[in-house]
């Protein structure tokens, strides 16, 4: 194991702020996966997986079993990590301006496609290869005006040249459930599998700019501009929610590890037979057909069902009580799917997001995460 120390840049006068990088593995081999914890910082589950994948990895790289190249950031964000607001830590916004640190990751297709202007031939690895350069050469050349900012440069600088990026995160309360593109439902299924996910969720444009995606659309987008080029979608990306920030089992965060290495395994990361796929938990669902249940006024929630727990439309999933009334409004859901997501606190603003189904009969267009 390698450890590297990134200073970030534009940090305030008289602060530090470093991101601290473990490398595994022969640096430069392939297949080479990228593994990041907490990008929204107050992530705990993902934080304690992140550590008993540092010591899995530790001993697959001693034993020699360790095939390709692993980049762990086990913190990957430093500037949430010491954000705190009347007692209270906030990691998922920058207090800097509140933006949400896992939303407007940089689009770098169109920096490489100019880049790759007459270089791609008919050989599929070739231009592979010549892609992952256009892209960290994309990546190297933008320009960081705040820490946020800087922040997600080093990220992508770690990660564009992957073949596999894993966004390790988790919900207010929730059961396991990940994000991938349509183009990669087989590895996304695959990976859901092996960590028991409640919900795959697909979306070739979640319209937001979140992290896993800056690092696969830009594949997928090439492909669309060279299309007399052989270009496979070379890299899958995935965020990956760990269930919900109060699941803190040093036992859970193990098997959580031990899944993920084992389905970096099936992709040639680690040596050995993968074993046979546990059967899948869900179907995968688009992205575009969840139901976000919100909260057409204030007051108290209460919810009648729990995570994981499957609806049928029309099905009851919370009451909200007005408080100076007294009158308790039931909200239904529209579409058959399972809760994989609610809200931690039980008092809601009006228009606040409650709760989230995998349904499969919605079309949703615009914006399609949470804020």
């Amino acid at each position: 194991m390698k450890t590297e120390i990134h200073r970030l840049r534009c940090s305030p006068p008289g602060t530090i702020h470093e991101l601290r990088v473990l490398r595994f593995g022969t640096p430069g081999a392939r297949p080479k996966a990228t593994i990041q914890a907490a990008l929204h910082a107050d992530e705990t589950p993902a934080l304690l997986v992140a550590q008993a994948l540092r010591d899995l990895l530790q001993q697959l790289e001693d034993s020699g079993a360790l095939l390709g190249e692993v980049v762990l950031v086990p913190a990957a964000n430093p500037v949430g990590l010491g954000q705190h607001l009347l007692g209270r830590h906030e990691g998922r916004f920058d207090l800097r301006d509140g933006i949400n640190f896992n939303r407007g990751h940089a689009n770098l297709a169109d920096r490489a496609q100019l880049l790759l202007q007459g270089r791609l031939g008919s050989d599929p690895q070739t231009n592979v290869m010549l892609v992952r350069q256009a892209l960290l050469d994309a990546a190297q050349s933008l320009q960081s005006q705040t820490l946020a900012e800087d922040l997600k440069q080093a990220l992508l600088l770690l990660a564009i040249d992957s073949d596999v990026v894993l966004d390790l995160h988790c919900d207010s309360q929730a059961v396991v459930h990940l994000y991938a593109l349509p183009q990669h439902e087989p590895l996304a299924v695959e990976l859901g599998a092996l960590l028991g996910a409640r919900a795959v969720l697909l979306a070739s444009d979640s319209g937001d700019g979140p992290f896993d995606e800056a690092c696969s659309r830009p594949w997928v987008q090439l492909q669309e501009r060279f299309a007399a080029h052989p270009i496979p979608a070379a890299c899958f990306a995935s965020t990956v929610e760990l269930r919900g920030e109060c699941d803190t089992d040093l036992a859970q965060a193990q098997a959580d590890a031990s899944a993920l290495v084992a389905f970096l395994r099936r992709q040639g990361l680690v040596a050995g037979e993968p074993g046979a796929l546990p059967a899948a938990q869900c179907r995968p669902t688009t992205l575009a057909a969840s139901e976000p249940v919100t909260a057409p006024h204030a007051g108290a929630v209460v919810f009648h069902v729990r995570p994981g727990d499957h609806l049928s439309a029309g099905d009851a999933i919370a009451t909200l009580v007005e408080i100076d009334t007294g009158h308790h409004t039931v909200l239904r859901v529209q579409s058959d799917g399972v809760m994989y997501a609610c809200i931690s606190t039980r008092w809601a603003a009006a228009g606040q997001r409650l709760a989230k189904v995998a349904g499969s009969t919605l079309m949703r267009t615009g914006k399609l995460l949470s804020a």
